[in-house]
């Protein structure tokens, strides 16, 4: 099946009728101070509940209002097996946001469960796909979750084609450095988002922010295959570096940033980050300053985003949140304070 052709159709079931001004959404403009809650629905269906730090029971979008956040990361999978992050899940979780005049960044994992550099697992629909195939793919569920979006009147700032990619996505196909298919895979879903949302930024994103030489060579490679891009998105997470000391590891990260933005002249997001959520001082500092980091980039220092920072302690064992055990936010969030 021919991309243009399946566009046409895509078109028609789920825009309705299609004019140049339908398809144009402006992106507001400023520094993102952002958080991904990709999980908020599902904890609320499992009985967690968020509390303000007088311990009144609260929404969790009006509590991350509250702290700053002015827009929030949502990941797709194709086919989820219980529906969380699917496109109904996507959509309620968006409309929440979009409320509260929070922006919108949608993180396509191109896979039916978690796509990180450890594993990048195809869809199970799409297991026996061609390189050719897999690109049309992306493109067909790209365009299906951003147009059904729209369509609910959802304005989105970014989209991110892939997430984590260092090591590729759809394996194995598009496992690095096989950069060739790398880049028609992640073009095919900046091709979609344009047609969809042609104010919106596409978001190619790798890990390892702090790991200046991995980028360098990441970036080249993808380069030189032709991958688009309108933003560089990097993920840090101090606990993870080889030091385990932000102090250590930010001045890197700014080495990072410095030079993508200086070679590529693109701007960058720290799209992913997140600390122990028992230091919540230290979680603060190293917030506060890898934003600083990032704004002294000036207009090509675009934002910081906290993965799940909302993530129970008690709730998926993940200890790189800003939330205590009472379900409220830590000192951590104060990071944001601006």
């Amino acid at each position: 099946m021919r991309v243009k052709l399946l566009t046409t159709l895509m078109m028609l079931i789920f825009a309705g009728p299609v004019s140049a001004q339908n398809w144009s959404v402006p992106v507001a403009p400023g520094y993102a101070y952002g958080a991904d809650i990709g999980w908020a629905t599902q904890q609320e269906a499992e009985g967690i509940t968020f509390h303000s730090r007088s311990g009144k029971p609260t929404d969790l979008f009006v509590l991350l209002r509250e702290h700053h956040i002015d827009s929030v990361r949502l990941r797709v999978w194709v086919n989820p097996e219980k529906g969380w992050n699917g496109k109904e899940d996507t959509l309620a979780k968006a409309k929440r946001a979009q409320a509260l005049g929070q922006r919108i960044m949608i993180d396509f994992h191109y896979s039916d469960n978690w796509a990180d550099p450890g594993k990048q697992v195809k869809p199970a629909a799409w297991a026996n796909y061609s390189p050719e195939q897999l690109s049309q793919a992306v493109y067909a569920h790209t365009f299906e979750i951003l147009c059904y979006l729209k369509a609910n009147g959802i304005n989105v700032a970014w989209v991110q084609p892939g997430n984590e990619i260092t090591n590729g996505l759809l394996w194995p196909e598009g496992k690095t450095d096989n950069f060739a298919n790398i880049a028609a895979f992640t073009n095919a879903g900046y091709d979609a988002t344009k047609v969809v949302y042609p104010d919106a930024a596409a978001v190619i994103h790798i890990d390892n922010g702090w790991d200046t030489k991995k980028a360098r060579w990441w970036f080249a490679g993808f380069s030189q295959a032709g991958g688009k891009m309108d933003i560089i998105g990097l993920s840090y997470y101090p606990a993870y570096t080889p030091s385990k000391d932000w102090l250590v590891e930010s001045p890197k990260l700014s080495d990072t940033m410095i030079e993508l933005t200086g070679t590529y002249g693109k701007p960058v997001m720290v799209v992913e980050i997140g600390y122990r959520y028992d230091e919540p001082t230290a979680a603060r500092e190293m917030l506060a300053d890898v934003i600083r980091r990032n704004q002294a980039l000036g207009a090509l220092g675009l934002g910081v985003f906290w993965w799940k920072p909302a993530t129970h302690p008690k709730w998926n064992r993940y200890a790189l949140g800003a939330m205590n055990a009472k379900g409220q936010f830590t000192a951590a969030m104060d990071g944001f304070d601006h």
